[in-house]
């Protein structure tokens, strides 16, 4: 499966580098924001090593390359996820503002009907975003905030982590172990 996954400086960016290791079996391509990594060095630390990382399973596209491949409709893919979404990016995708390559890749996925999953990390929300995340749904866009489960009762950061992770993966239907489901619990 070839996926696209685009990590924005929303606060959360670990759900994000969490995601990039579950999908390393998988033809992986990644956009960093630039406010994603400052918020990688704010958040987790290292941000060169978090990238080095990265580009170890997978390719890194700068996010003002619009000569990129994952600029073009014709370079296919499965799927793309952001992970966490700014309500910035998200007005823009909502809105067909295409001014960064995160934004124009998750305009193709629109455009040529492919998955397109945003992982909204905000609290509270206002009607200018619901309406946004309304407008995206209403294309087909799954939105998957990053409200996790307790239900599994987790006990350390990382479980909390693994939930929204484990989520995004069965909306890509890749099998994983990252949460046993409400009835196993």
């Amino acid at each position: 499966m070839r996926i696209v996954l685009g990590i924005t400086g929303a606060s959360g960016v670990i759900y994000g580098l969490s995601l990039a290791k579950a999908l390393r079996a998988h033809e992986l391509h990644i956009i960093l924001s630039d406010s994603s990594k400052k918020l990688i060095e704010e958040e987790v630390g290292d941000t060169k090593r978090q990238i080095r990382e990265l580009s170890k399973h997978a390719r890194i596209h700068d996010d003002g390359s619009f000569d990129s491949p994952l600029a073009s409709g014709s370079f296919v893919f499965d799927a793309m996820v952001i992970c966490p979404c700014t309500m910035k990016t998200l007005s823009a995708i909502a809105n067909g503002y295409s001014e960064n390559l995160l934004c124009r890749a998750a305009d193709v996925a629109l455009k040529e009907h492919r998955k397109l999953i945003l992982v909204p990390r905000e609290t509270p929300i206002n009607a200018i975003h619901i309406e946004n995340m309304l407008k995206l749904s209403r294309l087909g866009t799954v939105i998957l905030p990053a409200s996790p489960a307790f239900y599994p009762k987790p006990k350390k950061i990382s479980d909390v982590v693994d939930f929204i992770v484990g989520r995004i993966l069965d909306q890509l239907n890749v099998t994983h172990k990252k949460y046993l489901g409400w009835k196993h619990v």
